[in-house]
């Protein structure tokens, strides 16, 4: 479980359908924060209900509520029938498959869920949202299958697993054990509800699913494009980087507002090092991976930049079908469910990542290369020929920049029709963000064999030369990882350091010293 480095993360979240922010969504998804629906939320969804029952009883024609769903939205479905319609709907939708999805993934869909319906324009009853968040509060996690999605409609197939526990059917997890949803619904002292009219509908047609992975694999990227710069910053005191590369005068005549501040956190970090060089001291200027650091990470945090404001929009969207709108007397079918916004931003915001992993590891390269890495021994080996060293760590840096190459194709841009050609255009948004997070996950290891291989060059130029920032960073990783005196298996170290990365406790020791970063 990620932890949190903002206190007072377990005060309660109040969700009103409007202001939940990222750092909230890490705070109930890592850290179990309770939530809460405000009173005035709770008012509004109480009047849209009463508006849905006002029109089941006088039998008008609403999308899902007295007609079919999909290619069968012109059959027309009786009142007597609208709850039976309800449990069909999520008895037949709930077909996903694959894994489950990460626990802190389906509290962060359950929370997000919750925060749509608080908005008061699905029509679901106060008692059934508020179901949602007791499951949520005590504990209850719904199996949710992470592949099925199409990204339009909203998440359909996933989502309809979280519901079937409000059901009291499907599978949860509870105090860490995987039972069925009605067991761990009276584990947890809560009942099951019947579904009435519309609430199918409104529990499973959204876009909470692609948002919940989006939103928390977001919180990963922010941390890793910052402490990249930290791990850099060593690599380049290891190769006596030239630090007039990161002046304020180059990049003030460029001025992207991210590849000024990279450039000054470089600065920073690098300050009171031994280690780096002036032009033309050794050399007139360093290769690409050291000498484009600004214009690279820079590039890389507009990418988050993206992700996070489209992120900020969805998280507060009202994203099912029909939706009701109660002062103006309207029920509107659109398509708020269509996941494109998020699909686009996943998509950004994995060829970001892997750029910023594509470039680690070529600053990798340049530490274990002879022929690259100032006078270091080849692969940081103490035993040259009878150790391998870092070699093979860099190797399997390649094979992981590769895989997000591949992963990196945008889901996006392809489109499959459903539901007899009636939904004729889907977003794949959350097979996009299902991939970012992969992205980001194997991002977080090319990091981590980067920072291995920097704190392992230090033992060589001598870590009391290291500026004051970066020695915080290589002290950090030494409480993990002891120096290579002679070869070993270093698998579970590199994932212990990725961890680490990603939790961002590194990070704030390091701005501890330096100040925050950009």
């Amino acid at each position: 479980m990620i932890r949190s480095t903002v206190a007072g993360s377990l005060r309660p979240v109040v969700l009103d359908g409007a202001t939940i922010t990222l750092e909230q969504v890490g705070s109930v998804a890592l850290h179990s924060a309770p939530v809460v629906i405000s009173a005035e939320a709770m008012r509004e969804v109480h009047r849209c209900r009463h508006m849905v029952e006002q029109l089941v009883e006088a039998g008008e024609i609403v999308y899902g509520v007295t007609t079919g769903f999909g290619k069968f939205s012109d059959v027309s479905i009786s009142p007597a029938d609208a709850a039976l319609l309800q449990v069909n709907l999520i008895r037949s939708h709930a077909c996903a498959v694959g894994a489950p999805l990460p626990i802190p993934v389906v509290r962060a869909l359950m929370m997000l869920r919750a925060n749509a319906l608080a908005k008061g324009h699905s029509g679901i009853r106060p008692e059934t949202v508020q179901l949602l968040v007791n499951c949520l509060n005590r504990g209850v996690h719904p199996v949710v299958p992470e592949q099925g999605s199409l990204g339009a409609s909203g998440d359909l197939a996933p989502l309809s697993h979280l519901a079937l526990v409000l059901m009291g059917e499907g599978e949860a997890f509870y105090n860490g054990e995987r039972m069925s949803g009605e067991e761990a619904l009276i584990r947890a002292g809560l009942e099951p509800i019947q579904l009435q009219a519309k609430e199918g509908l409104a529990l499973i047609n959204g876009t909470q699913v692609m948002t919940a992975v989006g939103a928390l694999t977001l919180i990963k990227a922010q941390r890793l494009g910052k402490i990249a710069d930290v791990i850099a910053a060593m690599t380049v005191e290891c190769l006596h980087g030239i630090t007039e590369a990161y002046a304020e005068q180059l990049h003030r005549v460029r001025p992207y507002p991210e590849q000024i501040g990279v450039a000054q956190n470089m600065r920073t970090l690098l300050h009171g090092s031994h280690l780096t060089t002036k032009q033309g001291e050794i050399r007139v200027q360093d290769a690409y991976s050291l000498r484009c650091l600004p214009q690279v990470h820079g590039a890389v945090r507009q990418t988050v930049a993206y992700a996070q404001d489209k992120i900020a929009i969805e998280m507060n969207a009202a994203t099912d079908n029909p939706l009701l709108f109660v002062e103006e007397d309207l029920v509107l079918s659109g398509g708020n469910f269509h996941g494109e916004p998020i699909a686009f931003a996943m998509d950004l915001l994995k060829i970001g990542m892997s750029e910023l992993a594509n470039i680690a590891e070529r600053r990798t390269e340049r530490l274990v290369n002879p022929a690259l890495s100032e006078g270091l021994p080849a692969f940081l080996s103490r035993q040259q020929g009878m150790a391998s060293g870092m070699m093979i760590p860099q190797y399997v840096s390649a094979s992981l920049v590769s895989e997000n190459k591949v992963l990196s194709h945008p889901a996006s841009v392809d489109s499959i029709p459903s539901s007899a050609n009636q939904e004729d255009h889907v977003s794949m948004g959350t097979t996009s963000a299902r991939h970012a997070a992969q992205v980001v996950n194997n991002t977080a290891k090319v990091l981590a064999i980067e920072l291995i291989c920097a704190a392992e060059a230090a033992e060589f130029r001598g870590p009391a030369d290291l500026a004051p920032a970066t020695k915080v960073l290589y002290d950090k990783v030494r409480e993990v990882v002891a120096p290579l005196l002679q070869d070993r298996s270093i698998s579970s170290e590199i994932e212990a350091v990725a961890k680490e990365l990603c939790e961002g406790v590194w990070l704030s020791a390091v701005e501890n010293v330096s100040g925050e970063l950009y």
